[in-house]
C-alpha cells in the first residue's frame, strides 16, 4: 500500500460496515440460544456482522491516512485488464441461485450447479467434472450438517427423498 494521490474511496469503507451492520439486523430476528447448546444460530452470523464493521471501521482509518489500495505483485494481477463481466455475472448469478433452487432441488443439486458455475467464471472448461464435484461437495456438506442434527430440509426434494 502506498501514499493515495486521487480521491479517497471512503464509499468502500461504508460498504463494508454498511454490509456488517446488515447482518448485525439480520442476525436480531434469530433466537439467541438454544436449549441444548450455549451458542444459538444468533451467535455465528453476529460475529461476523461485528468483525465486517470492526474491518471497515479500520478501511476508513487507513484511507483516511492516504493509503490506497493496489494489486501486489504475489497477486498476479493485472490493474489495467477489463473487466471480464461475463465471470462476474456468472458468479453473481451463483451467489443468488440458493435464494432460487435449494428448496426445490435441495443442496446437493443447488451446490452442483453453483460450484460448476463458479468453476466456469474463472475458466474451467470441464463441465461434468465440475458437476460432479459440486454434487460430492453438496452431498459430504448436507450428510455432515444432518449428522450434526441440523436440519437442511431433504437431500433431493424433487425426488421426493
Amino acid at each position: 500500500m502506498t501514499p493515495a494521490t486521487g480521491p479517497r474511496p471512503y464509499w468502500l469503507a461504508a460498504i463494508v460496515i454498511a454490509i456488517g451492520l446488515i447482518w448485525i439486523w439480520g442476525a436480531s430476528s434469530l433466537p439467541p440460544a438454544t436449549r441444548y447448546a450455549g451458542i444459538g444460530p444468533r451467535g455465528f452470523p453476529t460475529f461476523i456482522g461485528g468483525a465486517l464493521v470492526l474491518l471497515g471501521i479500520i478501511l476508513a482509518l487507513q484511507i483516511s491516512r492516504g493509503m490506497s489500495f493496489e494489486a501486489q505483485e504475489a497477486e498476479n494481477a493485472d490493474a489495467h485488464a477489463p473487466v471480464n463481466y461475463a465471470a462476474l455475472l456468472m458468479v453473481l448469478l451463483a451467489a443468488s441461485l440458493p435464494i432460487l433452487t435449494l428448496r426445490t432441488f435441495g443442496l446437493p443439486l443447488t451446490a452442483m450447479v453453483i460450484f460448476a458455475l463458479v468453476a466456469r467464471a474463472f475458466g474451467s472448461r470441464k463441465l461434468v467434472k465440475d458437476l460432479l464435484a459440486g454434487l460430492i461437495l453438496g452431498s459430504l456438506a448436507w450428510l455432515l450438517f444432518d449428522r450434526l442434527g441440523l436440519q437442511l430440509g431433504q437431500f433431493l426434494p424433487i425426488a421426493g427423498i
